[in-house]
C-alpha cells in the first residue's frame, strides 16, 4: 500500500511540475509580447536587461517622373539579390533535385553552365554555406520564375531560397530621351547634388520615412508591434513633355547631327500659349563619336544668337519710332565700323537699295548699320528697349541652371566702340537657347511673354496635390503695331527670304534663320577655315494661329553654316510631323454634314441573345414571335422581328446568321461544317429545304 501511494505522489508530482513549467512559459511568452513592442532595453522597474529593440526607417517606394499624358518617363524598378541556404535542404530532396534546379537556372542565367551552378550549389552545401549567391539585381519576373524551380518551390525553410533583399533603382524606360532634363538626385557625405526635374521635384518624389520597432532575436533582427509612422509614398510629377514630340524631335536632331558631322545641338517645342515645353533635347558627340545627353545646353549654355536677335533690333527700331518697314535702306554687303567690317553673307556683295523688311527677309548685316546710325547718340536707350522686351533677365525656371544673360552696359569696361552695330547683329551679347526661344513664342502670343515650363501638376494616386498653372513674365512686350509688323517679317523669312526653302506643304512657317561664328575649344576665334558657326532657327506654326514655338540650334557642322539648311530642316520636319500626328489641326472632314438618326444592323440568330442586346444598348425593336430563331429587319424606326422557322430533318437556312449561330444549328442537324470568310453568311453549299443527309459537309461562306 506504501508503495502504491508512493506512485501516486509522484505522479502528481510530475504532472504538477509540468503544469507549473508550461504557465512559466506561457507567461513568459506574453510578457515578450508585451514587453518587446516597447522600444526600451531596459525595465523600468528592476533595470534588468530586456531584448533588444530599435526604431527602424522604413524607405518609401519613390514617384514616378511622367509625361502630359501619363507615359512614364521615370520609374523606380525593384531587383532582387538572389541567395541560397544549401544547408537546410533535406538529403534526399537535394540528391533527387539539384540537377534539374541546376539546368532551369542555366536556362535564366546562361553566364553559368548546368554544371557550373551544382558545383557551385555542392560545394557550398559542404561547407555549411547559408548565404550563397545566385544571382544579383534580379528583376521580379526572374524572381517569380525562381520560385517555381525545383527545390525552391519549397520555400526558404525548406528549399533554401532566400530572395526578399530588395534594391529599388531608378529607370529611364526610353533610355537617352530627354536623360539630362529629366536629371537625377545623387546623395553624397557633405551634400546633395539635385539635377533636372528629378533634382527640382526631390521634395514630392521622395515622400516621406514611415518608422517601425524591430527586436533581435536568435536569428536577427525582427520587425514586430504595429508600425509607429506609417511611410507616405512619393508623388508622381507630370511633366509638360509630350513623348511623341519628344521623340520626332531627338530623332530628327540626331540625323541631322550624324549628317552635319556637328559637336552638338539641341531642339526645343513650346505651347505657345501655355509656355509649357512639350520637347527638349540636348545631344552631343562624345570621343567615340556617339551622340548623347551629356549636358543641358538648351538651359544652360550661354551663346551669341547671331541673326536670331534682329528679330529685337528690329523691335526696338521699330517701337521707338527710329523706322518703318517700308524705309529704304542701302544694304551696301560691306559695313565699316571704326577699323573693323562686316560683311553679308552673299561674300560681301549686299543687296542694294531695299526695304527695312526686304532687309530683315534676307538676314542682312545692314541691320548694323541701322542700329547704330539710330543709337550712337544714345546707346543707353536701345538697351533699355531691349531690356523692355525681357533679354536682360532670366526667365525664373524651376530647374536649376539657368544663367542670366549677358548684356554690357556703355559706359562699362566691356562696352566699346563697335559693341552697339556688333550687338544689333547678335553679337556682344550672350543668352540660352531657351531664352532666345521665349522672345518668339512670346511674339507668336500675341506679345504675352510666358515662363516656360517643365512641370504642370504633382499627383499622389487620383488626388492632385499642387498644379503649375501657365505664369505669365509679362503682359505685352511691345505695342500692337509692332507686333504685328514683325509677325509679318517672320512670315516673309519664309515665304520670300532665307528660309524659303523651309516652306511647308500643309501650313505656314514662321520664323528666323541664324548664323553666328562661335568660340573654338581654345576660346578663341578661329582664322578663315578654322572658324565654328552655329547655325540655328527660331520660329513658330502655324504662322498664322501658332500652336507651337521651336528654337533648333546646331554647333560645329562640318557640312553646312547657314540656319536655314542645318536647323531650318529640323525645324520643318519636326513641325511637319507633330502636325500630321496632332488632331488639333484637322478639322473634322464631316463636321458639318447632317446627321441621321438610324439604326444599327443586326445578323439574325438566337432571339435571347439579340433581343438582350437590343435593350443594353436601347434600341427599339418590335417583335410579335416568340420563336428561338429570328430574322431583323432596320429599315423602320424600330427594328422588325420575324421568325426564322428551322425544321428537323431540313436543310435550314442559315444566310444572315453569324457563324455562331450558323455552326451551332447546322451541327445539331448533323451535317459537317466548314467555314470560309467573316462576317455573316451569305451563301452555303446545300440548298435550304433540302432532306438532310447525317454526315454530308456543308460549306457556308461569310462576307
Amino acid at each position: 500500500m506504501s508503495n502504491k501511494k508512493d506512485i501516486y505522489w509522484r505522479a502528481y508530482l510530475i504532472y504538477f511540475g509540468f503544469v507549473i513549467l508550461m504557465l512559466i512559459v506561457l507567461i513568459k511568452t506574453v510578457s515578450i509580447q508585451f514587453e518587446g513592442g516597447q522600444p526600451v532595453f531596459m525595465s523600468s522597474t528592476d533595470g534588468n536587461e530586456k531584448m533588444p529593440t530599435r526604431t527602424v526607417k522604413r524607405t518609401p517606394r519613390r514617384g514616378q517622373i511622367l509625361d502630359a499624358n501619363y507615359t512614364p518617363l521615370v520609374t523606380s524598378v525593384s531587383f532582387f539579390d538572389i541567395h541560397m541556404d544549401p544547408t537546410v535542404v533535406k538529403d534526399k530532396l537535394f540528391d533527387e533535385q539539384i540537377s534539374s534546379l541546376c539546368i532551369e537556372l542555366a536556362d535564366l542565367y546562361p553566364e553559368k553552365s548546368a554544371k557550373e551552378y551544382e558545383t557551385m550549389i555542392r560545394e557550398g552545401r559542404n561547407r555549411g554555406a547559408r548565404y550563397l549567391l545566385i544571382k544579383k539585381k534580379a528583376t521580379n519576373e526572374e524572381r517569380k520564375k525562381l520560385r517555381e524551380m525545383p527545390i525552391f518551390e519549397k520555400g526558404q525553410l525548406k528549399g533554401g531560397l532566400i530572395d526578399n533583399q530588395e534594391t529599388i533603382i531608378r529607370k529611364r524606360p526610353h533610355g537617352e530621351l530627354m536623360k539630362r532634363t529629366l536629371g537625377y538626385v545623387r546623395y553624397n557625405e557633405k551634400d546633395t547634388l539635385h539635377v533636372g526635374i528629378e533634382g527640382a521635384y526631390d521634395e514630392f518624389l521622395k515622400g516621406t520615412e514611415g518608422e517601425q520597432i524591430e527586436q533581435k532575436i536568435s536569428t536577427g533582427w525582427k520587425k514586430i508591434g504595429p508600425i509607429t509612422k506609417e511611410a507616405v509614398e512619393g508623388a508622381n510629377i507630370v511633366t509638360t513633355i509630350d513623348k511623341e514630340i519628344q521623340e520626332v524631335a531627338h530623332t530628327e536632331l540626331l540625323r541631322q547631327l550624324k549628317n552635319q558631322d556637328a559637336k552638338n545641338g539641341c531642339v526645343i517645342v513650346m505651347d505657345v500659349k501655355t509656355g509649357y515645353v512639350k520637347a527638349i533635347v540636348n545631344l552631343r558627340r562624345d570621343a567615340n563619336g556617339n551622340y548623347n545627353e551629356a549636358y543641358n545646353q538648351a538651359i544652360g549654355t550661354k551663346e551669341v544668337p547671331g541673326s536670331t536677335f534682329k528679330l529685337a533690333s528690329l523691335m526696338a527700331l521699330l517701337e521707338d519710332g527710329k523706322l518703318e518697314l517700308s524705309d529704304i535702306v542701302n544694304a551696301a554687303g560691306v559695313y565699316k565700323f571704326y577699323d573693323l567690317e562686316l560683311k553679308d553673307s552673299n561674300h560681301g556683295r549686299g543687296y542694294g537699295k531695299i526695304t527695312v523688311q526686304e532687309a530683315f527677309e534676307k538676314s542682312s548685316n545692314v541691320f548694323s548699320k541701322m542700329v547704330n546710325d539710330a543709337y550712337k547718340n544714345e546707346p543707353q536707350a536701345f538697351i533699355n528697349r531691349i531690356k523692355s522686351f525681357g533679354l536682360a533677365d532670366s526667365l525664373g525656371l524651376d530647374l536649376a541652371g539657368e544663367p542670366t544673360p549677358t548684356m554690357y552696359a556703355p559706359g562699362s569696361k566691356n562696352w566699346y566702340g563697335t559693341s552697339l552695330p556688333w550687338m544689333a547683329i547678335g553679337y556682344e551679347y550672350l543668352q540660352t537657347p531657351l531664352q532666345t526661344l521665349a522672345l518668339y513664342n512670346a511674339v507668336a502670343n500675341n506679345g504675352t511673354l510666358v515662363k516656360p515650363q517643365f512641370v504642370q501638376e504633382v499627383r499622389r494616386g487620383n488626388d492632385v496635390i499642387k498644379t503649375y498653372p501657365p505664369f505669365v513674365i509679362k503682359d505685352k512686350i511691345c505695342s500692337p503695331s509692332t507686333l504685328a509688323d514683325v509677325q509679318t517679317c517672320l512670315d516673309g523669312v519664309v515665304k520670300r527670304g532665307t528660309g524659303s526653302a523651309l516652306k511647308s506643304a500643309f501650313f505656314d512657317i514662321a520664323g528666323k534663320t541664324g548664323t553666328a561664328v562661335v568660340l573654338n575649344d581654345d576660346l578663341r576665334y578661329g582664322n578663315k577655315g578654322e572658324k565654328k558657326y552655329q547655325a540655328s532657327f527660331a520660329g513658330y506654326f502655324p504662322a498664322q494661329d501658332p500652336i507651337y514655338s521651336c528654337i533648333v540650334v546646331v554647333s560645329a557642322p562640318s557640312r553646312d553654316i547657314y540656319g536655314a539648311t542645318v536647323s531650318g530642316t529640323v525645324f520643318t520636319a519636326i513641325a511637319n510631323k507633330v502636325y500630321a500626328s496632332s488632331l488639333q489641326y484637322h478639322k473634322p472632314i464631316n463636321d458639318n454634314a447632317y446627321k441621321t438618326k438610324t439604326l444599327p444592323i443586326s445578323k439574325d440568330g438566337n432571339r435571347y441573345d439579340i433581343l438582350t442586346s437590343y435593350r443594353a444598348l436601347n434600341i427599339p425593336f418590335y417583335s410579335s414571335s416568340n420563336s428561338k430563331w429570328i430574322n431583323t429587319h432596320s429599315g423602320g424606326e424600330k427594328v422588325e422581328i420575324s421568325i426564322r422557322k428551322i425544321k428537323k430533318g431540313i436543310v435550314p437556312n442559315v444566310k444572315g446568321m453569324t457563324a455562331k449561330d450558323a455552326v451551332f444549328i447546322l451541327e445539331n442537324e448533323g451535317l459537317v461544317v466548314r467555314i470560309n470568310g467573316y462576317g455573316k453568311v451569305t451563301k452555303q453549299s446545300i440548298i435550304p429545304g433540302s432532306e438532310i443527309q447525317r454526315g454530308v459537309v456543308i460549306e457556308i461562306t461569310l462576307d
